[in-house]
């Protein structure tokens, strides 16, 4: 089979600075690991495939990444995680292996999250005291008649054997860590009543609260303006780099990515396009819709009032799901009596990051189970 050369076989000195630039192996065994993760949503009209067999690794003290297009199912793989994914969506298959060493007065955890019951106690201890979420938008997530300081003390309270008086203590030292100004002051502040920014800070306080060792932040830049923007995306590197957390980061701002993760997963339609450590992908990307994906980004070296590169055509309609590999109808190197018939597996090439892409190997998923 003739194969269309990828962007690294076109531009070799960008494959040898990839090569020197290549990133360690990830050291020792990862405290989450989703394998072969399916949520469905039944409807009347068909059943929609939101995440449809996703696998991916987040190691302690690592920032990852995941990125793709709006609709690509990044934020709801994250919610099934959480098991927070509401009616009628469900996890029909998969594993969610969550592993937490003993200390800090906490004992070892090694659970598979997708056998918990969404509502049950065991899955309530481990969301928000282990697994916390920063949401896309702060200001639902507090509520309107409560002040914030009161709505992290409850969370503090669910969490932790403490008293009010000491949770209330912990609520303003982590209202303040997070750059709070007068955070005794805010402590009694309603949401409505903050900036946009402030109630951004105000939510990563409260997912703080309980100390978790995971950190779920899902496009937490969105609803600010880029100079908020900044000063929240150093907030949170401060953070990881002193409690030393690990961090989902749900994104389609590949240069927040850049800024902040370790590793990276590309979603598109459910599945997983391509993964690998943050230099790899940016430097010698393999998959056509990363390489779309970089290719659009804005570039200072880009030539005025020209249009920026667009990733051709559209997501497809989730009932409507194209055969093969789900990117071929967008794909500029799609090979026709292949990618739209088998769809590729994801493997890893002469040591490469692993990527779903038959230009990089012959290995169809139907082959590797």
């Amino acid at each position: 089979m003739q194969q269309t050369p990828t962007r690294t076989d076109r531009d070799p000195d960008r494959a040898r600075d990839a090569d020197r630039t290549a990133a360690p192996e990830r050291p020792g065994e990862p405290i989450l690991s989703v394998r072969g993760l399916k949520t469905h949503f039944a409807t009347d009209e068909g059943v929609v495939r939101a995440v449809d067999g996703v696998d991916f690794d987040l190691h302690p003290g690592e920032v990852l990444g995941i990125v793709g297009e709006s609709g690509c199912g990044k934020s709801i793989t994250m919610k099934s995680v959480m098991r927070l994914v509401q009616h009628p969506g469900r996890i029909v298959a998969g594993e969610i292996r969550y592993r937490r060493p003993a200390g800090d007065g906490k004992k070892a955890i090694d659970v598979d999250l997708a056998t918990l019951r969404p509502q049950g106690r065991a899955i309530r201890r481990i969301r928000g005291g282990d697994i916390a979420l920063i949401p896309q938008e702060p200001m639902a997530s507090f509520s309107p008649l409560h002040s914030i300081g009161d709505q992290i003390v409850e969370a503090i309270l669910l969490h932790q054997r403490v008293g009010r008086r000491e949770a209330k203590r912990i609520a303003i030292e982590k209202l303040a860590e997070v750059g709070m100004p007068n955070p005794q002051q805010r402590f009694d502040a309603y949401s409505w009543q903050l900036s946009g920014g402030l109630r951004q800070r105000a939510v990563i306080a409260l997912a703080l609260s309980c100390n978790p060792s995971v950190l779920v932040a899902d496009e937490p830049t969105t609803a600010i303006d880029v100079t908020t923007q900044a000063q929240v995306l150093e907030l949170l590197k401060d953070l990881q780099r002193d409690h030393g957390s690990s961090i989902v980061f749900i994104t389609h701002d590949l240069g927040v990515i850049a800024q902040l993760a370790d590793h990276v997963v590309v979603m598109y339609l459910g599945r997983v396009m391509e993964q690998g450590p943050v230099r790899d992908i940016f430097h010698a990307p393999q998959h056509p819709y990363t390489r779309a994906l970089l290719q659009s980004v804005p570039s200072l070296h880009a030539e005025p009032r020209v249009a920026l590169p667009t990733v051709s055509g559209s997501i497809p309609h989730p009932l409507h799901r194209p055969t093969g590999c789900p990117f071929h109808p967008r794909c500029p190197d799609a090979m026709p009596g292949r990618c739209d018939v088998a769809m590729p597996a994801m493997a890893s090439v002469d040591g490469r990051p692993p990527v779903a892409c038959f230009l990089h190997h012959d290995q169809a998923e139907e082959d590797a189970a």
